[in-house]
């Protein structure tokens, strides 16, 4: 059985696992991601092996009902496996802690493949020889339900929506006056303005980096520090527990920082320390502040971060569910970011207040094609437009090939802003984010350092308003706050060199026509699909598999699309599933991964060990530079 916990949603490398023991002929019970402790005690019963994923830091706390489940289920004989980026703290003290609760095998960090499927051959030779079937197969597609209309909500319609959204935690009451809000809103340094054009026309290249703790006085001691070191914009970076909307949890790890005297948590748990804190802190800081986070409801976490001073507030109906949960159907998504969208334009229609909004077009980060990202992009910018949205940052994550991610950021600025203007709104700011690399890092930190360097120059040729910074510590630890300031270092250096770095416009220019047309095939089809309605494109382009994102955990998503790289690095579709693509871009990509198979050494016996090859590439150092057509 083999499946991850808690809110973590991090799915690349479980499917990737899957599909490994599947092809070393044993049988996966696959559970998915963001599972409860007792959803595997209550599955494992012909089970010989529990493989347990947590990438975000808190297996501590999802493991706090292992004895009492272990008693509930006598019968349950399996060996026991943790792994992934278990504990914020110390590793050796979670593997430790793991041990004493029967676990037979635990991995605090990052391990490859090999390694797993050779101690999983060990310990099954230890296992009596059993007769069992293969698990069958969840049945797909689920009922996606209805999409709510496309219409602008009413100043009405979203106030009564508002009490019931305010009193789910008892710090909402706070943010109940809209007046007052806005009022403290306009005396603080806008997200927004801040991306705004110098005198002489030229775009800004804002450094961003990523920070979130458990306790408000070391968060303020971390935005000082991330300030001093060169960051332009910071951002709360919100914890798993407040992603997953479990507050009382979150408060029990405030708790228990303070007791401790170091965060328990992986991020800020923004909603528990409520406005009042928020205002405190931006009042001291003086930096425009954003929200990040990937939460189930987020609805009175933009309230709270709306009314505490933040001016940004990142996610969307899409790009916070299908990357990141496994059964959270979109038509439920879309009415709850409708709310987060109309009042981020109701502070602008009423009271003149700009609050960005941002979407995470990285997706599941891993080997994601840019037209999808795009695409993406381009749906949910419409979306927050349609609520009154004014500003609107469109996400990328890097992957890899410098030329084609160049061409990604300029169509996605040109599409955004073509797309808002044919429907009506050509006065939306459209900002463009570069996020540096967001799959698995390089174990080794000279590689995680070039990497940064480089990466930072790419975003700077690329013409992006925005680089989020990542740090030479991603592959072995959550980033401390000095770590963080090593890689603002790194990404200004990388920003400056890219003044000696000549642009490969050819390319580019290649590149960039693949990808127009990719989009404008794509978006057609959501928009034929939804018949003139577009959350009702979303939801049933979704179900025909006119949208598909590679290794989503989401069962509202098909899973039919999978993507490589070509021999220059480039990302490019080798199953384009359902995808409305035209024969001439359908050839093109084939063209491109035969030239790949062609020269692959040694053979792959599988398009999935194609995939695993290019995912684990980065992390095990196997190339020779960043980027990789460098």
């Amino acid at each position: 059985m083999l499946g991850g916990i808690g809110a973590d949603a991090h799915s690349v490398g479980l499917t990737l696992l899957k599909h490994a023991i599947t092809e070393a002929g044993h049988a996966v019970d696959f559970m998915g991601t963001q599972n409860n402790l007792d959803d595997f005690f209550r599955h494992a019963a012909d089970a010989d092996v529990v493989m347990i994923s947590c990438m975000d830091g808190h297996l501590r706390h999802y493991l706090k009902q292992f004895p009492d489940l272990m008693l509930k289920y006598p019968d349950i004989d399996a060996l026991w496996y943790a792994g992934g980026n278990l504990d914020v703290g110390s590793s050796e003290r979670i593997r430790a802690e793991a041990r004493r609760l029967g676990f037979r095998r635990v991995f605090p960090t990052y391990v490859d493949i090999p390694t797993v499927l050779s101690v999983l051959d060990e310990d099954l030779l230890t296992r009596p020889a059993a007769v069992r079937g293969r698990p069958v197969a969840a049945s797909w597609p689920p009922e996606p339900g209805t999409a709510p209309p496309d219409q602008r909500l009413t100043v009405d319609e979203l106030q009564q929506q508002r009490p019931a959204v305010l009193e789910s935690w008892a710090t909402g009451a706070r943010a109940r006056n809209l007046a007052d809000n806005a009022a403290f809103l306009h005396r603080q340094p806008s997200f927004a303005r801040a991306h705004s054009p110098w005198p002489r026309g030229e775009r800004p290249f804002l450094v961003q980096p990523r920070s979130g703790v458990a306790l408000a006085a070391a968060q303020r001691t971390a935005f000082v520090a991330l300030r001093r070191a060169g960051a332009d914009v910071l951002s709360y970076q919100i914890d798993s527990l407040t992603r997953n909307n479990e507050y009382q949890k979150a408060a029990d790890a405030i708790a228990e920082s303070r007791e401790r005297g170091a965060s328990t948590l992986n991020g800020f748990p923004m909603v528990n320390h409520g406005v009042d804190v928020l205002r405190q802190l931006i009042s001291e800081v003086r930096t425009p502040l954003q929200t990040r986070h990937s939460t189930r409801d987020p609805r009175l976490l933009a309230e709270i971060s709306c009314a505490g001073g933040v001016t940004g507030f990142e996610g969307g109906a899409i790009t916070y569910n299908i990357p990141y949960f496994k059964d959270y159907s979109l038509a439920q998504s879309l009415r709850r970011w409708q709310y987060v969208d109309r009042l981020a334009g109701l502070y602008r229609e009423k009271f003149g207040v700009v609050i960005d909004r941002e979407f995470f077009g990285t997706l599941t980060a891993v080997l994601i094609p840019p037209s999808l990202a795009i695409v993406v992009n381009v749906i949910e910018a419409m979306l927050a437009a349609g609520q009154g949205v004014g500003s609107v940052s469109l996400g990328y994550a890097e992957q890899g090939n410098r030329s084609q991610d160049i061409a990604a950021i300029r169509v996605l600025h040109e599409l955004g802003q073509k797309y808002l203007a044919n429907l009506g709104y050509p006065g939306v700011q459209v900002n463009v984010v570069f996020h540096q690399h967001m799959a698995a890092f390089p174990q080794d930190r000279a590689r995680a350092t070039q990497l940064i360097v480089a990466s930072a120059t790419t975003g700077r040729l690329s013409g992006a308003t925005r680089l989020i910074v990542k740090t030479p510590v991603e592959a072995t630890t959550i980033p401390s706050v000095s770590d963080n300031q090593e890689g603002l270092q790194l990404s200004r250096l990388g920003a400056l060199e890219a003044n000696g770095v000549e642009v490969d416009e050819r390319t580019v220019r290649e590149e960039a026509t693949v990808l127009r047309a990719e989009v404008d095939q794509i978006l057609e089809s959501v928009l034929l699909a939804g018949d003139g309605s577009l959350t009702d494109g979303v939801v049933k382009a979704f179900a025909r598999g006119f949208l598909d994102v590679p290794f989503s955990p989401s069962v509202y998503n098909r899973g039919e699309v999978l993507t490589a790289r070509d021999v220059h690095g480039a990302v490019r579709y080798l199953n384009t599933g359902r995808l409305r693509f035209s024969s001439d871009v359908i050839d093109f990509h084939r063209s491109r991964m035969s030239e790949r198979r062609r020269t692959e050494q040694p053979p792959v016996r599988s398009e999935w060990q194609l995939v695993e090859r290019d995912v684990l590439r980065i992390p095990s150092g196997h190339y020779r530079k960043w980027p990789l057509d460098a």
